[in-house]
């Protein structure tokens, strides 16, 4: 990953955001500075990366689609800006390692936990790798909710939540998939008290 080049991304996509919506940004203080963290956000257009992560000042990694890394623009860019790939619609062993590998070593990892864009912009069901992550590692869990459309000039609201403790679960020896349903109700938490 290249810190330079995210940077600039960083900045690019501020500038853009800023110049053709209206964007708020809520909570950014609640995301912990020197620990791992997974960031997990409802995905409702496929300017949900650059909008979470372009206003927080911790580089993110992102779980991307592993059809992306061949796409002839984007294969060589994406991996310099942090991201690694998953294949989806199956369990990707490689990807969960790497996930786990980044959380252990203070990384920030962003991930969308319902794999794929909402049509209706509602909550999805979660799928279990984020609730894997969430119990396999000692990162915090940062809900997140993108609040609006993406038409121009229109208003978005970006909400960063407390973390979510999964001391009990872990305890308990809960689920994956209980982990992720308590992840996927704390960012419903933040879609219902801020739209």
């Amino acid at each position: 990953m290249s810190i330079r080049l995210f940077r600039i991304g960083q900045f690019l996509c501020r500038t853009f955001f800023r110049l053709f919506f209206r964007v708020k940004v809520i909570g950014t203080e609640k995301i912990p500075d020197n620990i791992g963290v997974l960031l997990c956000s409802n995905h409702i257009h496929a300017l949900d990366p650059p909008l979470v992560g372009a206003f927080i000042k911790r580089p993110t990694r992102y779980m991307a689609k592993a059809e992306l890394f061949e796409a002839p623009i984007l294969k060589g860019l994406i991996p310099k800006l942090g991201a690694f790939p998953i294949k989806r619609g199956m369990s990707d062993r490689q990807a969960l390692r790497t996930g786990l590998k980044l959380l252990s070593e203070g990384e920030m990892v962003g991930v969308f936990p319902e794999g794929t864009r909402s049509k209706n912009r509602k909550l999805q069901k979660g799928l279990t790798g984020v609730g894997f992550f969430a119990l396999r590692s000692n990162a915090a869990i940062v809900p997140c909710a993108i609040i609006g459309n993406y038409k121009l000039f229109s208003k978005l609201t970006i909400v960063y939540g407390a973390p979510i403790s999964m001391e009990k679960l872990r305890e308990e020896k809960a689920s994956a998939e209980e982990a992720t349903e308590k992840i996927m109700e704390g960012i419903q938490t933040l879609l219902d008290e801020y739209n």
